[in-house]
């Protein structure tokens, strides 16, 4: 896993790591707002599809280093969430949370050197019953685990 510690801050649970979309048209620098501690996954209907592990990065947090052209944006139901994936090759790489605007989800599969099944456990939040459709109550849904066989 590499990454680096944040200059400034709180260098305890800042790291910024590089990723990038599946055909690579994509690159992210990204600031980690709390490392990989916040890795977790959600039970709405783009969530399950998608099947996505994400970690957390503040608004602004994200630059994209190359390939601004290849990124498009889809939005649903409320349309309050921004979902950002690679026209090129349909990779879900961040979005803006819809629970907290001021937040991005940051799929783990396109940071450098991680994936989702690096996590043996993940907490499932319930985004069925949304916290802003829920008097801003999060709630966990279950958790998802991976067992390595080897």
């Amino acid at each position: 896993m590499e990454a680096e510690r944040e200059a400034g801050g709180d260098e305890s649970s800042k790291l910024i790591v590089k990723g990038q979309c599946h055909c690579g048209s994509v690159k992210l620098s990204i600031v980690l707002s709390d490392g990989y501690k916040t890795a977790r996954r959600c039970d709405c209907s783009l969530c399950r599809m998608r099947g996505a592990v994400a970690v957390s990065s503040d608004v602004g947090g994200i630059t994209v280093e190359e390939g601004a052209e290849c990124v498009s944006l889809y939005q649903f139901n409320a349309k309050e969430a921004k979902h950002y994936f690679c026209k090129k090759c349909g990779v879900y790489t961040h979005h803006q949370r819809r629970s907290n605007p001021n937040q991005y989800g940051v799929n783990v599969a396109i940071i450098d050197n991680m994936s989702p099944f690096d996590f043996p456990q993940v907490k499932v939040m319930n985004g069925v019953i949304h916290p802003s459709d829920n008097n801003g109550e999060s709630r966990v849904a279950g958790v998802l685990r991976f067992d390595r066989l080897n």
